[in-house]
């Protein structure tokens, strides 16, 4: 698919959500990141923002299969991705698959799940596979993972390991909307017959695929190249980082930039897509030390610092 089309299709699909819900298009595009670039989200954000209604309108959007899956302290690996069921008609085993198969899955609440299950999910998000019983099972694809987690509510959770949350492409933050867009709700909710907003498929499974192969097309140039690394290296040096960003999350960096420009309707990287993209794609990236967390530090802040500390390429 070339980038015209590419940016068409998104813009279609950008649309189409925003008809449902009440959100930042910056925000959309953010999530729209992770489809193009194959990649995995994650929003962290206070209850009622509407992140589930923003993850099943993206896959009504694209036309793919949804599934919500919410985490629970009991939920057990199996309840995930599925279990062998034995039949008494001929006294096999057939395997009954959980809701990990489908295109679009929300992980609702995922910090809520025990370490076990995460690590069943985790598979699921680096291969596009799982195993149970010792048996391979491939995930549909294009697979696509919406995980949430409430930042307020610390009881009863378990913490991600940082090995999975490299795995998010991007971190994101869904936000209170405006007071245009709290208004907008409120006369949404004057319609009393209507349950909740209906969004017809702009895509399929075929296109979707097809739009994830645009960003490949996306030239970098070497300057550009070279700032992504300097990047990811400077977070590395910081007083207050521990452990800065993996050289994954520089690969990462570097498709979210491509997908960005696909967004944008463009064949080519800038420095700004650099920048618009560097805080969801490496914040979340960042352990700080232990001083810098008892004093509060920004991981935002200090990538905002990173970026300031780099001099800029200038594209001929």
């Amino acid at each position: 698919m070339n980038i015209t089309d590419a940016r068409a299709e998104c813009d279609a699909v950008l649309d189409a959500i925003s008809e449902t819900v009440i959100v930042d298009r910056e925000f959309l595009e953010t999530v729209l990141l992770g489809v193009l670039a194959r990649g995995h989200v994650l929003l962290e954000d206070v209850p009622g923002t509407g992140k589930t209604l923003t993850a099943n309108s993206l896959a009504s959007a694209l036309g793919l299969s949804f599934s919500r899956i919410q985490f629970t302290p009991d939920l057990l690996p199996a309840d995930v991705t599925g279990t062998h069921v034995f039949d008494e008609s001929d006294g096999t085993f057939e395997f009954t698959a959980g809701p990990i198969f489908a295109n679009v899955v929300l992980a609702d609440e995922i910090n809520r799940a025990p370490p076990k299950t995460q690590a069943a999910l985790l598979e699921a998000m680096a291969e596009g596979q799982v195993t149970v019983d010792g048996d391979t099972h491939r995930l549909p694809q294009p697979f696509f993972v919406i995980a949430t987690q409430n930042p307020v509510e610390q009881a009863g959770t378990f913490q991600l390991p940082e090995a999975q949350v490299d795995r998010f492409l991007v971190k994101q933050s869904i936000g209170y909307p405006d007071a245009d867009g709290e208004r907008e709700l409120l006369q949404r909710r004057l319609g009393r017959t209507d349950r909740s907003p209906s969004i017809d498929p702009v895509l399929d499974g075929d296109r979707v695929q097809a739009l994830r192969t645009a960003p490949e097309s996306v030239r970098v140039d070497d300057d550009l190249v070279s700032y992504i690394a300097a990047i990811a290296r400077e977070t590395r040096t910081r007083g207050q980082v521990d452990v800065g960003v993996s050289p994954r999350g520089t690969q990462r960096l570097l498709e979210a930039t491509r997908a960005r420009a696909v967004i944008a309707g463009r064949d080519y990287v800038t420095p700004d897509d650099v920048k618009r993209v560097a805080r969801p794609v490496l914040a979340h990236r960042l352990v700080l030390t232990a001083d810098a967390s008892v004093d509060g530090a920004s991981k935002t802040a200090i990538v905002d610092e990173v970026l300031d500390s780099i001099p800029v390429p200038t594209l001929e």
